[in-house]
């Protein structure tokens, strides 16, 4: 039997449950908030946009980072069961990967180059091929691109003059 002493102790230790609202199946539901499997928040990518995913890969008991570049084809789901679908050409061959938006395995995602697509999902580009599977580059995407790049820049500059 635990004292009032011992009870307040056991409360002040625990941190505050925190609860995230997941939609499944088309109902919402309130999930605890874990560190396990935190939620990841990649910059704000879009169909047709040419991505570089950085991905770990294990083979025995090494472990490297591969990087995987190519077309976004499409997004799908949400919270934890979120998903995207990635396409390059490899060897005169098209090659398709989905990636799960908050697996512990991708370290980084860079968006190399952003798309202007009207589309919502881009499967027509498996039937096409070469010129024609291509996709116009969005010129607001290019300033925003050169603005985060300038800031990395500036960011690992000051992080310099720092040490």
């Amino acid at each position: 039997m635990e004292t009032a002493e011992q009870t307040e102790k056991t409360e002040q230790a625990q941190p505050p449950v925190e609860t995230i609202k997941l939609r499944i199946r088309g109902g919402e539901i309130d999930a605890l908030k874990s560190s396990r499997y935190p939620m990841k928040k990649w910059p704000d990518f879009a169909v047709g946009d040419n991505i570089k995913v950085h991905y770990k890969i294990k083979e025995g008991d090494k472990e490297r980072v591969q990087v995987y570049e190519g077309t976004l084809i499409s997004i799908r789901g949400e919270g934890f069961g979120k998903s995207f679908n990635v396409r390059r050409i490899s060897h005169e061959v098209g090659v398709e990967r989905i990636f799960p938006y908050h697996s512990p395995s991708i370290t980084k995602v860079e968006i190399s180059r952003k798309g202007r697509v009207r589309r919502a999902k881009l499967f027509f580009l498996r039937h096409k091929s070469g010129k024609a599977g291509r996709i116009k580059e969005s010129y607001e995407g290019q300033a925003t691109l050169a603005a985060e790049k300038k800031k990395s820049r500036q960011a690992a500059a000051a992080e310099k003059a720092k040490t």
